[in-house]
């Protein structure tokens, strides 16, 4: 008889433990919802290196230390990378453009970067460097600028000020507040 009741007892603890663990499904949005709430992020990768190709063709190569992924979040998702990112964009399968920082956030609804962090930018073809320790980038218009202390280096110039804007590879700027000696072409009309 004790045996009987010893099954019946073994078989109501297996019955018990099989419904708690099929009633314990998370709803996905409820899991995102969750992290979002407690600023967690959604997913963390390490030693990221991404390859951006357009018509079979590499034209960038993306690589970070560190992402974290709050694309859970509504109103503004992003990506961050606290420990730095490079970013090198190719032109006729050379380097045409390198982009250093060591820690950078990226908004995916505006395409807008900032990267801080001894920010370096470097054209390869225009023969410019770019040295400030904040950058925004707006990637849909190809676009950088800043408000803090930078330094350019061009072939023949050397400029330093404070406030930068320029397209995506440098060859157009316009520096604000600068110093420096800048030599100009002369041209007659």
């Amino acid at each position: 008889m004790t045996k009987w009741i010893d099954n019946i007892i073994k078989s109501i603890a297996v019955i018990g433990i099989t419904v708690m663990l099929f009633s314990c499904t998370n709803d996905l949005e409820k899991v995102r919802d969750f992290l979002a709430d407690k600023n967690l992020p959604i997913g963390v990768a390490k030693n990221v290196y991404n390859i951006h190709t357009d018509s079979g063709r590499v034209d960038m190569r993306f690589t970070a230390p560190l992402l974290f992924d709050f694309s859970n979040r509504k109103a503004h998702p992003y990506s961050e990378f606290p420990e730095g990112v490079r970013v090198v964009s190719f032109e006729n399968s050379k380097d045409s453009l390198v982009i250093i920082g060591d820690y950078a956030i990226s908004y995916s609804k505006t395409s807008i970067s900032e990267i801080k962090g001894n920010v370096e930018i470097e054209n390869f073809k225009e023969r410019k460097k770019l040295l400030t320790e904040q950058l925004f980038w707006d990637q849909r218009i190809k676009y950088f600028y800043t408000e803090k202390p930078f330094i350019l280096y061009t072939d023949t110039d050397t400029i330093r000020g404070t406030g930068f804007d320029a397209n995506e590879d440098l060859s157009q700027f316009m520096a604000k507040n600068n110093r420096g000696t800048i030599y100009l072409n002369k041209t007659e009309d």
